[in-house]
């Protein structure tokens, strides 16, 4: 019976660990969207949308933006793939929290109101974002699978136990997103804490092992 009130609480406590650093991927984006000129940090399909769309428009300024994302994204996600068995979860969790807090110090300090500086800004959240996308299993930055799987199941009726939680994972990116165009509209200059605050409470919850995939 302990055996399995212990199992238990800890699947719950890996879930409410992804419930914020899924907040945490939907405030970082709307960091980067709000901010560094209207892209995605780990949404890399709205990227290279508007890469094909700003090309066709002739905007200059977008394309490098959203190339600037992309190489981000890959590095991170090519980084923490490299490093997956050498180093624990949680150190990438720790490279995330210190990337996202540079970002957002950046910001606060004045920076990534012209180009240059923008794209360092940007590349830092791209590439924990994508460190991020990799180190854990379960999905918290991209949703487009984990939305239709759940409408799916829903349509035919054939909902689990623990889709509770997959919802919950989807509504925690809303949040994540309001939390930053909230704190951006108070304090323009802060605009980058929401996600670094919320990946840093990710990090305190400090789950034992890397997250088992969820749809």
């Amino acid at each position: 019976m302990s055996s399995a009130i212990t199992t238990t609480s800890a699947a719950r406590s890996d879930e409410k660990f992804l419930l914020v650093l899924s907040a945490a991927s939907g405030a970082t984006d709307a960091f980067a969207f709000l901010c560094l000129g209207k892209v995605f940090a780990g949404v890399m399909t709205g990227n290279l949308v508007l890469v094909g769309a700003s090309v066709g428009a002739g905007d200059r300024e977008a394309v490098p933006r959203a190339l600037t994302a992309l190489l981000g994204y890959a590095l991170g996600s090519a980084g923490a793939a490299l490093a997956a068995g050498r180093l624990a979860p949680r150190l990438l969790l720790a490279a995330q929290t210190v990337l996202l807090t540079l970002a957002a110090a950046g910001w606060a300090l004045g920076l990534g109101r012209s180009l240059g500086p923008q794209l360092v800004l940007l590349l830092a959240a791209a590439l924990a974002m994508g460190v991020q996308a990799r180190a854990w299993g379960t999905p918290t930055t991209y949703f487009t699978g984990t939305f239709t799987g759940l409408a799916g199941r829903l349509a035919k009726r054939e909902a689990r136990d623990a889709d509770h939680w997959v919802a919950g994972r989807l509504a925690a990116v809303v949040a994540g997103a309001a939390a930053t165009s909230l704190v951006e509209q108070c304090s323009a200059s802060a605009a980058g804490a929401a996600g670094a605050v919320l990946c840093a409470a990710a990090l305190a919850l400090r789950p034992g092992q890397s997250a088992s995939t969820q749809a």
